[in-house]
């Protein structure tokens, strides 16, 4: 006999039931009838209803639930995040519709679409390749761009791709501008202009387009000639660089030099005023003298001439050694050396002190003649006195 047919006082032969206890496991149409009396009333129906509406009741709970979760799921996946070094570009349906800034922010999903974009952080990027210049020789020049987005949206909507687009205008901006430069600017002298008008350049390209990019700095990271004749040019470059030192150091040695000789212009200057004020002073001196002496001259003019005249001899003879005597009884000057006869008794002196000195026949007839006032005309000293 089965275990699920009716046994003895009327008792079913079921092994799950000990001692007038069900110890199965639930029914879960039993379950999902307590389910459906509780939540009968919101779709119209009533917990003693037959079989049938008790497996339709069943059904719309479910329904209930399932829906409820997936209302809990789209509500929670709705909620993102945006960094505070990003700006989120809200698209609805496709199509832009605001942008949001940085903090916890809440989309309808499957109809709003969020794409966060960066705007702080410096991006970059390097190109490099050989490249012609003005005077045909072969360059391989690299450079390296940095930038930054300003504005999202056009950053995602005004071109294709906006970090490719870039790179592709600042590969032309180059190619234009050493095309335009001579192979010696670009290897030494002229990169610091070759950068500047590349990035002239590349500005005006990306303008029109509205990127939404703003370039941070161009840097000139490197050029080099081909492998070939590289040789040639380091040769070059190293007499461009003993070139360069050359110059330097001339322009330190001017600055060096010039200061001395300002310093020397201006000592030789006021050197000059300081003789044009002496000699100034001087004349205004010897006008004032003669100033004073005028009224002496009109009142004895002879007297005057005189005193200027032994003034004079005095101020002459005291800067001479040699003495001349004018004799009036004679035609003849006397000229006394007295520089070589004091060098002479100065030689003597030193050999023989004991001998004595015999003075010159002019000096001994100068001696014997006596002098008398009224015969001798003036008679001066070494020392200029008369």
């Amino acid at each position: 006999m089965a275990w699920n047919e009716p046994g003895k006082n009327g008792k079913d032969n079921d092994p799950w039931k000990q001692g007038g206890r069900d110890q199965g496991p639930p029914d879960l149409d039993e379950v999902f009838r307590n389910f459906g009396k509780k939540f009968g009333g919101i779709f119209g129906g009533s917990g003693g209803g037959n079989q049938g509406s008790s497996g339709g009741g069943s059904v719309s709970t479910l329904l209930l639930l399932v829906a409820i979760v997936a209302a809990l799921v789209w509500a929670f996946s709705g909620f993102y995040i945006i960094q505070s070094s990003e700006r989120g570009v809200i698209l609805r349906f496709g199509q832009f519709h605001t942008e949001v800034g940085d903090g916890i922010h809440w989309k309808p999903t499957f109809i709003d679409q969020v794409r966060p974009v960066d705007i702080t952080n410096v991006r970059s990027f390097r190109t490099d390749g050989f490249m012609l210049t003005q005077d045909q020789n072969l360059v391989r020049v690299t450079f390296e761009v940095q930038y930054r987005v300003y504005d999202a949206r056009a950053y995602l909507f005004s071109v294709v791709n906006a970090d490719n687009s870039l790179q592709e205008a600042t590969d032309a901006a180059l190619r234009f501008v050493i095309g335009h430069s001579l192979m010696d600017d670009v290897l030494t002298r002229g990169r610091e202009v070759v950068r500047q008008n590349t990035r002239q350049e590349l500005e005006t390209i990306i303008t029109p387009y509205r990127m939404g990019l703003e370039l941070v700095d161009v840097n000139f990271r490197d050029a080099r000639p081909p492998e070939e004749v590289r040789d040639a040019f380091d040769d070059a470059i190293a007499a461009q660089e003993d070139q360069e030192r050359f110059v330097r150091e001339a322009e330190a040695y001017a600055r060096e030099i010039e200061p001395r000789a300002r310093g020397q212009v201006n000592r030789i200057m006021q050197e000059a005023e300081a003789y044009r004020q002496q000699v100034i002073l001087r004349a205004q001196g010897e006008v004032a003298r003669f100033e004073q002496l005028l009224p002496q001259y009109l009142a004895a003019p002879q007297v005057t001439r005189e005193r200027l005249y032994l003034e004079t001899m005095e101020e002459v003879y005291s800067n001479t050694s040699k003495v001349l005597i004018d004799v009036s009884s004679g035609n003849n000057i006397m000229y006394l050396p007295l520089d070589q006869m004091l060098k002479g008794g100065a030689a003597s002196s030193s050999s023989s002190s004991a001998l004595p000195v015999t003075p010159p026949r002019s000096l001994q007839e100068s001696q014997n003649t006596a002098p008398r006032q009224d015969g001798i005309r003036g008679t001066t000293t070494r020392d200029g006195r008369r």
